[in-house]
């Protein structure tokens, strides 16, 4: 999408300002740090239904109810804190993923002590390859998703099929689906 200033961006950010200064600020930029891994992956997860738009909206109030998604603090929770989060409207308020994230944290701090969160999801990404030319060349989930999904599975996450494991493959740059002609991929 050609902008005012005769820059392209990919066209599925639009105009809205603050899916512009995702789009131009975090998403594809690699990020290695597991909290913030982890804070991705859990948005993530709370996205599938919705649009993304709806999460970045929501995201700073998901990160105060969330404790700043520290999973040593999230892994603590029970059913008073799950029925907080159900009251909260600054949240998407869905039991299974309040639930599930709960798990994740402590699936998290498994694999934090084990290998740690950010090598474990890296090994994960594909060789790189050319960026696609068109949205329509970008797939919605990859066999490297796939084998995410299922690993993620066997240690407790849920709501991280492949579809939602590839657009966090996505955010997290550990694939770059910058259009071809994106001043920012």
């Amino acid at each position: 999408m050609q902008n005012a200033d005769n820059s392209t961006r990919c066209p599925w950010c639009g105009t809205d300002p603050l899916y512009v200064a995702y789009h131009d600020r975090e998403w594809g930029h690699p990020e290695r740090d597991s909290r913030r891994l982890f804070e991705l992956l859990i948005l993530e997860s709370f996205q599938a239904g919705l649009s993304w738009i709806t999460i970045l909206r929501k995201r700073d109030h998901f990160r105060s109810a969330f404790q700043g998604f520290d999973p040593a603090v999230i892994a603590t929770w029970g059913e008073p804190d799950i029925l907080r989060l159900l009251q909260d409207p600054g949240i998407i308020r869905h039991r299974g993923k309040i639930e599930g994230t709960i798990r994740g944290a402590r699936a998290f701090l498994l694999i934090e002590e084990r290998q740690g969160f950010s090598p474990f999801l890296w090994s994960f990404a594909p060789p790189s390859r050319p960026r696609p030319a068109t949205l329509a060349q970008v797939p919605a989930q990859t066999p490297h998703s796939q084998a995410l999904s299922r690993a993620l599975k066997s240690e407790g996450f849920n709501f991280v099929g492949p579809t939602i494991t590839y657009a966090f493959m996505q955010a997290s740059g550990m694939v770059n689906d910058h259009i071809a002609a994106c001043d920012w991929g």
